[in-house]
This record gives C-alpha cells, sequence and structure tokens, in this order.
C-alpha cells in the first residue's frame, strides 16, 4: 500500500465580496471605524467607492475530501471559477483554508503562474538558489543539480540576465526546470505550460512523468488540454463550483467533464434565421459515443449532433437537402456536412434526425455551427431554414494519431460523417 502523501477533510475556502483599500493599514482602520459608526467615509473620493458594504461571499472550495498516494500523477480539471487553482494554492501553502484541513507529508514546489518565486532584480542563476533556499535546501545541495537545471531549461545564454528582461516562454522554462529539478516530494504545476512552446511542452511533460514513474515524486497538474492531462495523469479530480464532482480515473474523470452539463441548444425563437419556415430546426444537442450529452469534444472523438424540427404537412423528409458547416473565429469555414438526399422510407413521426461525425479531426478551438435546410434541385426561393450562427462547439485538442502530443490531420479525414433519420 503506498504512502499517502496528502489528505484533505473538509477543505473550505470562504472569499468574502468587497474590500477596504485605501492604500495604508492605518487609513483602512479609519474606514472602518467611520462605516462602523454610520458615519462618511473620510478618505472617499466624490463619485468613487472603495469599499463595498455587500457583506455576501462565496465558497470557492466546499467540503472537499481527498487522498493522494505517492507517485500518483493527479489531473484536475473543471471549468473557469471551479476551484483549481483555490485547491493548488492551499497545497502550496500560499493561502489558508476557511474551514477543514490538509495534511502534506514531504516537501512542495509549485510552478502556478509565470514569474511567481522569482525576484525580478535577480539574474536566472540567483533565483535558481533563491528558489533552493524556499524549499529548506543547503547551496551544496543546489550546487549539484544547477548545471542539469539550466541545461533543461535551454537559456544558458541568458542564465545571468535579471529576469525582469525574460520573456514569458523564458520564465516559465526556467521556473519549470527549478520546480522539477530541486528535491521536492511534491510538484504542483497550473496551466502555465501553455505559455511555453510546443517541444518544451512535450519535454515538461515527459520530465513530469519520469518523476512520478522513475523517482517516485507526486505531481498535481491542471490544464485545459484534456491530450495532455490524459497524456500524464493516471488519476483525477473533476471540480465544480468548488465542490468534487469525481474522483478516480483519469479517462473516465475527462469523460465526466466533457458530458456534465450540456443541455440541448434552442433554435425554436432565433430571429437570425431566414428562409420560408416551412421546415425549421428548433434545437441541436451535442451527443458523446455513449449517447450521452457533451458541452465538447476531444479532437479526433466520435461526435453525434441531434437536430429536432418543426414542418409543415405537405414537407416531404425524401425531398430535403441538409448543410451543417463549421467556421473558425476568422469566419473561414473548415467542415461542411452535405446530403443531398435522406436515406429515409418513412415519414419520421419522431421529428429528429442525427448527423454523426465519426472522427471530428479539427484543432482545439471554439467552432460556429451553420445550419441549411432546402427542398432538393429547387431554387433559392425554396430555402425554407437557413441560421448563420445556430451555436457554437467547443473541440479540445487531442492525440488523434497516438503520437503523444497534439497534432492537426489531414484536412480530407475530416469528411468522415453521415446523417440518420
Amino acid at each position: 500500500m503506498s504512502t499517502i502523501v496528502i489528505k484533505a477533510e473538509n477543505l473550505s475556502k470562504y472569499y468574502k465580496l468587497g474590500v477596504i483599500n485605501n492604500g495604508t493599514l492605518f487609513r483602512d482602520i479609519q474606514t472602518w471605524w467611520d462605516l462602523k459608526r454610520g458615519r462618511p467615509d473620510r478618505h472617499s473620493r466624490i463619485g468613487s467607492s472603495k469599499y463595498n458594504q455587500n457583506t455576501n461571499g462565496f465558497w470557492a472550495l466546499k467540503d472537499l475530501n481527498f487522498e493522494i498516494h505517492q507517485g500518483d500523477r493527479v489531473g484536475i480539471i473543471g471549468k473557469n471559477g471551479a476551484g483549481k487553482s483555490t485547491l493548488l494554492k492551499i497545497l502550496s501553502r500560499i493561502t489558508a483554508p476557511t474551514e477543514g484541513n490538509v495534511k502534506i507529508k514531504g516537501r512542495v514546489a509549485s510552478l502556478l503562474e509565470v514569474g511567481t518565486g522569482f525576484h525580478g532584480e535577480l539574474t536566472g542563476r540567483e533565483n535558481i538558489y533563491l528558489n533552493g533556499a524556499i524549499l529548506g535546501m543547503k547551496k551544496k545541495e543546489v550546487d549539484r543539480k544547477i548545471d542539469e537545471i539550466i541545461a533543461f531549461s535551454e537559456i544558458e545564454q541568458h542564465i545571468d540576465t535579471p529576469v525582469k528582461r525574460y520573456s514569458s516562454g523564458m520564465y516559465v522554462r526556467l521556473a519549470f526546470a527549478v520546480a522539477a529539478h530541486l528535491d521536492s516530494e511534491i510538484l504542483i504545476a497550473d496551466e502555465v505550460l501553455a505559455v511555453g512552446d510546443a517541444s518544451f511542452q512535450k519535454k515538461a511533460l515527459g520530465k513530469m512523468n519520469d518523476l512520478s514513474t522513475g523517482e517516485g515524486r507526486t505531481v498535481l497538474f491542471v490544464s485545459h488540454n484534456m491530450a495532455a492531462v490524459q497524456t500524464l495523469c493516471n488519476n483525477g479530480f473533476l471540480l465544480n463550483k468548488g465542490k468534487i464532482l469525481y474522483s478516480g480515473e483519469i479517462d473516465k474523470c475527462i469523460y465526466n467533464y466533457l458530458n456534465s452539463t450540456q443541455e440541448s441548444c434552442p433554435l425554436k425563437d432565433m430571429k437570425n434565421r431566414t428562409g420560408n419556415q416551412n421546415f425549421k430546426f428548433t434545437s441541436m444537442t451535442f451527443l458523446d459515443k455513449y449517447d450521452r450529452n457533451c458541452e465538447s469534444v476531444i479532437s479526433g472523438d466520435f461526435l453525434r449532433i441531434k437536430f429536432e424540427y418543426e414542418k409543415k404537412d405537405f414537407i416531404n423528409m425524401n425531398n430535403m437537402i441538409f448543410s451543417i458547416s463549421l467556421s473558425d473565429d476568422y469566419q473561414k469555414f473548415v467542415a461542411t456536412f452535405i446530403t443531398d438526399e435522406m436515406q429515409t422510407k418513412n415519414e419520421n413521426l419522431n421529428n429528429y434526425f442525427y448527423l454523426d461525425i465519426d472522427e471530428l479531426n479539427l484543432g482545439g478551438g471554439t467552432y460556429n455551427i451553420r445550419l441549411f435546410s432546402s427542398y432538393l434541385n429547387t431554387g433559392i426561393d425554396d430555402v425554407c431554414d437557413c441560421i448563420d450562427i445556430a451555436g457554437t462547439l467547443t473541440v479540445l485538442a487531442g492525440d488523434f494519431w497516438r503520437t503523444g502530443q497534439n497534432n492537426r490531420p489531414r484536412q480530407e479525414a475530416m469528411l468522415k460523417a453521415h446523417y440518420i433519420i
């Protein structure tokens, strides 16, 4: 049985909404005293309010209970605002919990944001010794590691330059090299690796994997890149509004994240549409390979889109043509799925049909969806329904060639799709 290195019991963090901020503690106390006595704030300016008397707050984390064992590679995923960064700050002892407690066995090296723990006036070399001292290491211990750290960071030419002159990429290279090579039992990495280029991201993920499997270090990794999380981690936490929705195997954790909250997208009352409305799209729903609702899809995975519709009685579905197009932020169409004829022998009393995309081989990003319907082999006057932006689809970067890194396929691979009615 492996050793438990992190154990949280009823871990909670509460933040108040509203601050006093006059620049000095003495003035803050004066403002607080004025407000306490019901008098005007002596430091307030006309037309401004430095103090929000709203006493409400919110729980960034609420009643978290979990255990992390030595050598685990744990991916922490969730939407923005789910509580991921707050959890890492508590584990890094940057902030204290409001309720509950967390027990940590071993030294923690954190990489929470670019430049954290660095002094801008010190050189890269001096900051390596500074970070070693923060971890409780002696100078001789850092001396043994420093050449390896500098080589890994690939910034040898600039190592004796003050870090205030570093680019964000140089910052993160050095910061990760320091965190990964100094003696700590637990490595915590937030989204900062997104700043580095593709080759360094791959190198960093390989290093974290080596630390865990080869040296028995525990790694906590936060990222919105599901391919990176899936490649590195063996277990995961899914956070939502400060609570753990799922804890367990990383593959199940990712699928629960992708399929957690998405409902159908209503189209019935959309105003930005053209056509005679004899046929009308009323809703659009994304489904995964398990036929569960999903809000995003990993690049290269199967995707089913369910369309519900209304039509006039005289409309025959055998004589309809549909076009579903995906475009990027620059309004460039990257994929279009067209059917010349619906393969049906009945009147489809269910009033819905599917578009099955066997492999959605698109790069990570958000894509706009355009819907079009018309009678078959007729003129433009017979357009039934056209919605230029019916909704958006979020695609998460994925490793669909199984090369261990995010990649983009040939364009013709995007057309493996068919309609089912």
